[in-house]
């Protein structure tokens, strides 16, 4: 009965959710809102557990032989700073732990993007353009013909960012070949996008026709 309930619940908030290709309604609005609701107590939850419990709580008072972390109690006066962001009169001391957060992920992100974007894309450039097979000696053609593009797509991509020099010439044509490999990449994103959005949307239309209607086994 409780698995029953929880299919029809389900299916319910789900056609309220879907309600919104008509126009927008107070259905879908309460939809919405347990959604939000809903998603901001389980990840309270599962925070709580994995960061306070989890973290904090057993790595400054450990249940083994291992040594306590005092480091962790600096993260815990940054997390009861940022708390502070409720009060109407000291809220303003919340900016100092959320500046130190937002500065340290920056300089954090910006190294792993350093590596995986910049260093790995100037590392796939720099490979032999040919590549031979090292037991018959023969051009394998596909990964010589990615090479050479991928070659071409870095270099006029570059040329493209290079505003220097006014974009005439060889140098102009460089620019717009970049300006394809550039456009060719962003549609690329886009439909890595939607694909991603069409994923969601078929899983629950595959929800409502299996498990609610049991029209498709």
């Amino acid at each position: 009965m409780s698995e029953l309930i929880g299919v029809w619940l389900a299916a319910l908030l789900t056609l309220g959710i879907f309600s919104f290709l008509y126009k927008d309604n107070p259905i879908y609005k309460i939809c919405e809102s347990i959604f939000v609701g809903v998603s901001a107590g389980y990840w309270a939850i599962v925070f709580f557990f994995d960061n306070i419990i989890k973290k904090f709580w057993y790595g400054v008072f450990p249940t083994d032989n291992s040594e306590p972390n005092y480091l962790l109690w600096f993260g815990a006066f940054l997390g009861f700073l940022m708390l502070l962001r409720l009060s109407s009169k000291i809220g303003w001391i919340a900016r100092w732990p959320l500046a130190f957060i937002v500065g340290a992920t920056a300089g954090l992100y910006m190294m792993i993007y350093f590596v995986s974007n910049a260093m790995l894309q100037i590392s796939s450039t720099m490979r032999n353009v040919v590549a031979v097979n090292p037991e018959t000696s023969a051009i394998v053609w596909g990964e010589t013909i990615g090479s050479v593009i991928i070659a071409v797509g870095v270099l006029s991509g570059l040329v493209y960012f290079f505003f220097s020099k006014e974009h005439k010439g060889v140098f102009g044509q460089t620019a717009k070949v970049g300006i394809w490999f550039l456009m060719i990449t962003f549609g690329a994103h886009f439909g890595y996008t939607v694909m991603s959005r069409m994923s969601l949307l078929i899983g629950r239309v595959d929800f409502l026709f299996t498990d609610w209607l049991h029209l498709l086994k």
